[in-house]
């Protein structure tokens, strides 16, 4: 009865041919998310017909299904199109949202079916050029034209790239190669953060974030070069999520007040940071820091006589990491 009532009344109601299009298209997105069945025309069977509006026209559909569900149904299918009807935006607006974590996975979906894209693992980077972010902008597209991958300006500092994992290059060479071709061809410098992999595109949002977080506690942290993975941040990460008490608990228990002295003296800082960095290696430490090797050692000596920790040994080195953690931490 309603489904002869909501024909009678349309009847004779036309949609243009191009909307009728883009919304033939949805129709199939809508299967493919959510097992929904939708056509202009009856299907058979146990069916509904409603009214549809889309971009200012009604026109006629049909779906599987009887009484409630099929309501239920209606007002699903209703909320997406007229959110893809609301969203026709520009693809870059799109895929902005979709890295904010704004849309969730349907919009995920959409951008992915949009673009002709296939679905699989990818990981974000987040890049932020010391100056003349337009300029950056236009040559990272150059620099990823003609594949899959895809770059939006995030604001006014901030280029985010989504990158579809293939087997010829990690995540950090790509990432070294974005840094290395901004300098080389414009002279700009840029802090790059590299996010996790993911296994779907409708999870890229966590990459992003991961991304972002790896750009700022570089910062926090004065890490050495320009690209950062989150990976390297995984411990800062981890106990950045304890409530500040527990993190000062564990800083009364490791003696940072000790530590301090060394963390507060800037020749000691750098060395220990540097150390760390270049794997406990002393050659390579006195290369990057252009000190004397025996300079060097006094400065590890000095530091084993404040805090009781020998950075030459890995467990002592690790434990010292930890406390420079705990510090920072405290002191943001």
């Amino acid at each position: 009865m309603y489904a002869r009532a909501c024909a009678h009344r349309m009847r004779g109601i036309k949609m243009n041919a191009d909307s009728l299009s883009q919304l033939k298209g949805i129709f199939e997105d809508i299967l493919k998310e959510t097992g929904t069945e939708l056509s202009f025309t009856p299907l058979g069977g146990d069916e509904t017909a409603f009214p549809l509006s889309y971009r200012g026209e009604e026109t006629s559909v049909y779906i599987r299904g009887k009484g409630q569900e099929a309501e239920n149904k209606i007002k699903l299918v209703r909320y997406l199109i007229s959110g893809s009807a609301k969203k026709e935006r520009g693809s870059e607006d799109s895929l902005k949202n979709i890295l904010l974590g704004e849309g969730g996975g349907w919009e995920a979906f959409r951008y992915i079916a949009k673009n002709n894209l296939a679905d699989g693992k990818c990981f974000a980077v987040d890049v932020v050029p010391d100056r003349r972010c337009d300029e950056a902008f236009k040559h990272v597209e150059r620099c990823i034209e003609g594949g899959v991958d895809r770059a939006v300006r995030m604001d006014k500092s901030r280029i985010a790239i989504v990158k579809f994992s293939s087997d010829e290059e990690s995540p950090a060479e790509f990432a070294q190669f974005i840094f290395q071709s901004l300098y080389e061809e414009l002279g700009i410098r840029a802090s790059v953060g590299v996010g996790c992999g993911v296994n779907s595109f409708s999870e890229i949002a966590s990459s992003y974030t991961q991304a972002v977080t790896a750009v700022k506690l570089s910062e926090i942290f004065h890490s050495k070069g320009e690209v950062h993975s989150y990976r390297e941040y995984l411990l800062v990460t981890m106990l950045q999520d304890l409530p500040e008490t527990r993190i000062k608990e564990y800083a009364a228990q490791f003696r940072i007040s000790n530590a301090a002295e060394v963390f507060t003296d800037p020749d000691l800082a750098i060395t220990a940071e540097r150390f760390l960095e270049n794997d406990l290696n002393l050659s390579e430490t006195s290369r990057t820091l252009f000190l004397h090797r025996n300079t060097l050692m006094y400065r590890l000596d000095k530091i084993k006589r404040i805090t009781g920790l020998d950075l030459k040994d890995f467990s002592d080195a690790v434990t010292f990491r930890v406390i420079s953690i705990l510090y920072k931490l405290i002191k943001l």
